[in-house]
């Protein structure tokens, strides 16, 4: 606190700063907001492609395994570097992710309806939405939330790595259940931590951001979509 300003005067200084940082704070959101709905749309495009060319899902169907490692690894490396690199250089590794993300989910037009796959769509973008506003607008703390999401998304992860073996339809149920509630929290718990990082004025965070909400995006729509989805 100043010692040579008046309770008055430092009031009045704490509430311009508070009305400036509406804006920053606005601002930073739809930068995150427009790279992730970008990221989604590639995505989508390049799923729909890949799904219309049969000699393009085979390549993808023999692949499969290699592509979702080069998906991993290269979310590793953003994560790590992102601070450091340019932003065109962040911006051009959160899309080719995007891309990358899209040849995969090509499959998912194979294995479900073209109809099902729109309505868990729909239903996570609901979804995303009402969760991304609360945890815009809410003044309650969210940080609670982080150690019990993290835990579930450990067990998540573990639950489904051991499915892969036992290929039980009830546990793949439990897992897509869970998952739902996993993400739906991380998205409203994600959107609050985003807000501040509004201050920091670098756009590489927002592209940080934008691939947070993506990831939250993508896993609830799979999760709705094993739980909801008509296979072919």
């Amino acid at each position: 606190m100043d010692p040579w300003t008046t309770p008055t005067q430092n009031a009045e200084r704490e509430m311009h700063r508070d009305v400036a940082a509406v804006p920053d704070t606005a601002a930073f959101m739809g930068k995150v907001y427009r790279w992730m709905a970008f990221g989604l749309g590639l995505t989508g495009l390049i799923a729909m492609v890949v799904a219309g060319n049969p000699e393009m899902l085979r390549v993808v169907a023999k692949a499969f395994l290699p592509i979702v490692i080069g998906e991993l690894v290269l979310v590793l490396i953003f994560s790590a570097v992102v601070h450091r690199v340019s932003f065109a250089v962040g911006a051009a590794m959160f899309l080719v992710y995007c891309a990358l993300n899209g040849v995969t989910f090509s499959l998912l037009f194979v294995i479900y309806t073209q109809s099902s796959i729109a309505s868990a769509f729909f239903i996570t973008g609901g979804t995303f939405a009402a969760m991304s506003v609360y945890g815009t607008v809410t003044r309650r703390d969210l940080s609670g939330w982080g150690s019990f999401l993290l835990m579930g998304l450990f067990g998540v992860v573990i639950a489904g790595v051991v499915n892969l073996f036992m290929r039980s339809d009830a546990m793949s149920f439990v897992i897509s259940c869970a998952s739902v509630v996993v993400f739906t929290g991380l998205t409203a718990w994600d959107t609050q931590k985003l807000k501040g990082m509004a201050h920091a004025g670098d756009d590489r965070l927002a592209l940080q951001g934008a691939l947070t909400l993506y990831l939250d995006f993508v896993n609830l729509f799979l999760a709705v979509l094993r739980l909801l989805g008509r296979r072919r």
